[in-house]
């Protein structure tokens, strides 16, 4: 079991690994990509460094880490689960155990930018199977994704009903027990509460909806865990931990100013609170 697993290879994330790798931690890095900074043509104002591309920027801080020996890995984060004093991280490929998970994984994308989307969120509308699930036993849902993410979510729900129906936004995706419909979704609507799905061809009634495109972002694995946050914003104490005790978070999903030297200013005290929280583990 590792000491601490690091979900995101940006700025925060590298920057927590390199010091807690100096406190002589057992420590993972899982990346799904290079993140936000690939968006970026040019960085010319941090310290130490000439113009640069996001990209490049990016990898340099990876080849660092895994030149000191840090594992790196390009992997997509499907969940995160808390058993005891330790945490399981199911990723597409493996599945890993840990005392400690980071979360470093930018700012959250919007699901779906859709008339209704933010009307009907909470009233109908649902990122999270495993926290909202339960509410629609026996009752007509619908999930939208195509990928493993959206599989491990479908599981999730077949535990409270088997009327479900597979909306997989313009990808071709079959599903040997439930319909699925390719056709994008244009609109949701409803009174108080969602009750219709509108494509460009058809209207569907539904109950619930659960969006699970893509993967999860650090809100959405933040919300299956039950870390307290507030808009998209994860929320820390001055340790960089959340609520839930060995869960550590930093870097744009905490909010702040949305600048590369605040996230490795981030992930230098992630590692020094989680050195404290494996400290008081011994004990």
């Amino acid at each position: 079991m590792r000491d601490s697993i690091i979900i995101g290879s940006g700025p925060a994330g590298i920057s927590a690994a390199l010091y807690l790798n100096n406190l002589n931690k057992d420590v993972l890095v899982i990346g799904k990509d290079y993140g936000q900074l690939t968006k970026n043509d040019i960085i010319d104002n941090f310290y130490g460094q000439f113009p640069i591309n996001g990209q490049d920027l990016i990898k340099k801080g990876i080849d660092q880490a895994k030149n000191l020996g840090i594992p790196v890995i390009m992997d997509s984060v499907l969940n995160v689960v808390k058993v005891d004093d330790y945490f399981i991280v199911t990723t597409i490929k493996e599945t890993f155990e840990a005392k400690t998970v980071v979360l470093t994984t930018g700012k959250p994308r919007l699901p779906l930018s859709v008339p209704g989307y933010r009307i009907f969120k909470g009233k109908g509308i649902h990122l999270c199977a495993t926290c909202d699930g339960f509410f629609y036993r026996k009752k007509k849902v619908a999930i939208v994704g195509s990928g493993p993410y959206m599989e491990q979510e479908l599981s999730v729900l077949e535990n409270y009903t088997d009327d479900i129906t597979i909306f997989s936004e313009n990808v071709l995706y079959e599903h040997p027990k439930y319909k699925v419909i390719t056709e994008r979704i244009k609109s949701f609507s409803g009174d108080k509460r969602l009750s219709h799905i509108h494509t460009k061809e058809n209207t569907y009634e539904t109950q619930g909806v659960f969006v699970a495109i893509g993967f999860p972002t650090a809100s959405e694995l933040a919300l299956k865990l039950g870390v307290v946050t507030e808009h998209t914003n994860i929320l820390v104490d001055e340790h960089m931990e959340t609520n839930i005790e060995g869960i550590f978070a930093g870097g744009d999903c905490i909010g702040g100013k949305l600048q590369i030297a605040k996230a490795i200013h981030d992930g230098l005290k992630i590692s020094s609170g989680v050195n404290t929280y494996l400290k008081k583990l011994k004990q």
